[in-house]
């Protein structure tokens, strides 16, 4: 059994095992299956992530602090991304200033996944600018894109705070591969740093290994995981995981659920049923639905959010897999078409590589650096 933290001993099974009991009584038998005993175990060996390579070796943390390579900036961590690698060359290659420019600055956003109307909109507004003569260059036209770009995103660079409640239940939903379970661990591992009590429960009881793989995050970012099994109602186990998180005075309970296609009625409606059971323990619960969507995945992510957001009332966003071949210009779209916080991006595949969305870090880290823009990059 894993320690729970040191500032208190773990409390004994049979007594967290008749507490969950009771309390599972109070819910109808529509609503929830009977609860099993709480699990809280870690397996020995690591398991590999279905859909996403995260760097799952089974080192102890302490060997990953000491061996980790020094964090890397916004702009290296997004040299590689598609969006970046278009604009660098569009103003290498045309750095006259003209509406020929304009034109394929237009085409360059469009391709990158920020929208046909966001595009049309950024590139009218520039060239009204330039027919003013608003403009001297190149650089100059390319400042103004920053602040417009950076103007689109900052509404939505709003952290995460888990201290608002406690147990703050963090909900973790999305598609298939987008990467929900890396990302827990992820997350696990930040809090944890920052001296949060923090549980994690494996709702996804429908992936072969999911709970498994969740266990080794557990065990390497020294965390409790609550689980039932595969095939366990995850209603049930989130319901569960509550409970024990509750008991034991858990800062953060970080609950999994099982990767699902948006168009998948079944499987959304379960999504439903574990806000519904939640609420059954705090009213306030689940008090932020993070939705983690992969970066490469383009404009589909639109339809992705309506839909989970219709179902699950999505709070915040977790965009992944921002480095390599994504488009980054979905981060636009996602921010003019909902205006929901996004709360972290993924920029490699460490621990140290989920950040904290800063808008000005990540346009700057877009956008060309050999033309005199200023940027921040960290």
């Amino acid at each position: 059994m894993l320690k729970f933290w040191k500032k208190k001993p773990a409390e004994k099974e049979a007594g967290q095992s008749a507490s969950t009991t009771q309390a599972a009584a109070d819910v109808p038998p529509a609503e929830l299956a009977p609860l099993p005993e709480v699990a809280v175990t870690a397996p020995s060996a690591a398991v590999g992530d279905d859909f996403e390579t995260a760097a799952l070796a089974p080192s102890e943390t302490a060997v990953d602090a000491a061996a980790a390579p020094a964090k890397r900036s916004w702009r290296e961590r997004l040299a590689g991304n598609v969006f970046s690698r278009s604009l660098s060359s569009l103003f290498v290659r045309n750095p006259k200033l003209d509406d020929d420019l304009l034109d394929e600055l237009e085409t360059t956003l469009i391709t990158a996944d920020v929208g046909i109307e966001a595009s049309t909109e950024l590139v009218e507004n520039l060239r009204k600018r330039m027919h003013k003569r608003e403009f001297a260059d190149a650089p100059a036209l390319l400042a103004a894109l920053r602040q417009s770009l950076v103007s689109m995103l900052k509404p939505v660079e709003q952290p995460l705070d888990v201290t608002r409640h406690k147990p703050c239940v963090v909900l973790v939903v999305g598609i298939n591969g987008a990467g929900k379970t890396t990302t827990i661990g992820k997350l696990a591992r930040r809090w944890r740093d920052e001296g949060h009590a923090v549980m994690l429960a494996a709702g996804d009881t429908f992936r072969a290994a999911a709970v498994e793989q969740l266990k080794t995050w557990g065990e390497r970012n020294q965390v409790p995981v609550i689980s039932q099994g595969q095939d366990a109602d995850a209603a049930s186990v989130i319901f569960d995981a509550l409970q024990a998180a509750r008991s034991r005075g858990a800062d953060v309970l970080i609950a999994d659920t099982a990767g699902r296609l948006h168009t998948q009625g079944g499987l959304m409606d379960e999504l439903g049923k574990i806000a519904r059971v939640l609420k059954k323990i705090d009213a306030d619960a689940p008090h932020e639905v993070l939705m983690v969507i992969d970066g490469t995945t383009g404009q589909n992510a639109i339809n992705q959010v309506r839909q989970f957001r219709q179902i699950v009332g999505v709070t915040g966003l977790v965009v992944t897999k921002l480095d390599g071949t994504a488009k980054g210009g979905v981060m636009f779209a996602l921010a003019r078409e909902f205006g929901l916080p996004i709360r972290f991006v993924g920029l490699g595949e460490t621990a140290t590589d989920l950040r904290s969305f800063d808008a000005e870090a990540f346009v700057d880290g877009l956008l060309p650096s050999n033309l005199g823009v200023a940027a921040s990059g960290s």
